[in-house]
């Protein structure tokens, strides 16, 4: 389990510090980071820079385990306040578009890296603080979770886009479509309810490693510019939501023996 463990906080961190390595390439926010930038502040790439530095540093704290439990919460919260502050206030009240779930796609993945940066720092020995292992395990099952479900949900809705992204050489392109719809809402469903976790945390860490493998990589290998780097960055996104999956298998054992859960 330690060696999975170990995997999952690898996968998490270097995908949080791929995303920030990102912002130091193009001088401005990911869009997953940030939704927009207020016209009020001066100097957005310096912000940029000064953000990315720390997801770099995060990551890499998160990875070699120092400090990394006060590290993880801290960088849980600041999320968690951007998804508020910049993406959930853009989509209310700045977004020019009506109202649906693919607008939200930036908005969710920011609150399960948010959700993750806390399942992160409950998978370190409990310290004294303002808050214990067991409440950062709820709040980032809820938030992995909440993006897991609308996900398989966009599946159904979007299906003729979402099967475009199944490689070429896969036959029956709908069908994973559907697969992949039902896999996301029941291990979100599974994971939110404490239902087998274990099993189910191992199973979709597998699922979106493969993604990582077979649909994400060979996107940004044949597409590494436009968007900014936006198949890039989602090779660091499935591959630290690889690491969550995997995290919450491991910690759900733990949390269950230690009945802190």
């Amino acid at each position: 389990m330690q060696n999975l463990i170990r995997a999952g906080r690898a996968f998490y961190g270097i995908g949080i510090a791929g995303i920030g390595v990102q912002q130091f390439i193009y001088s401005e926010f990911r869009p997953v980071i940030l939704a927009y930038w207020p016209s009020g502040i001066p100097a957005p790439s310096i912000w940029a820079y000064i953000i990315g530095a720390g997801l770099i540093l995060t990551g890499a704290i998160i990875v070699f385990g120092k400090r990394a439990r006060v590290v993880s919460i801290l960088l849980g919260i600041f999320l968690f306040l951007l998804f508020l502050c910049s993406h959930v206030y853009y989509q209310l009240y700045l977004s020019p578009y009506d109202f649906h779930f693919g607008n939200w796609t930036n908005a969710l993945k920011e609150l399960a890296f948010s959700g993750g940066a806390f399942i992160m720092a409950a998978s370190f020995p409990e310290t004294k603080s303002f808050i214990s292992n067991r409440a950062l395990l709820i709040i980032g099952r809820i938030f992995f979770s909440i993006m897991l479900v609308i996900f398989g949900y966009d599946h159904f809705l979007y299906t003729e886009f979402v099967a475009t992204l199944v490689p070429g050489w896969i036959p029956g392109h709908t069908f994973w479509t559907y697969v992949g719809a039902v896999a996301l809402i029941g291990s979100g469903l599974c994971i939110l309810l404490k239902i087998q976790i274990r099993l189910v945390g191992v199973l979709l860490g597998i699922t979106l490693l493969i993604w990582f493998v077979i649909l994400h990589i060979p996107r940004a290998i044949a597409d590494p510019y436009s968007g900014k780097g936006n198949e890039i960055t989602s090779v660091f996104q499935a591959l630290a939501f690889s690491g969550i999956a995997f995290v919450i298998a491991v910690i759900a054992v733990i949390a269950k023996a230690k009945k802190f859960e």
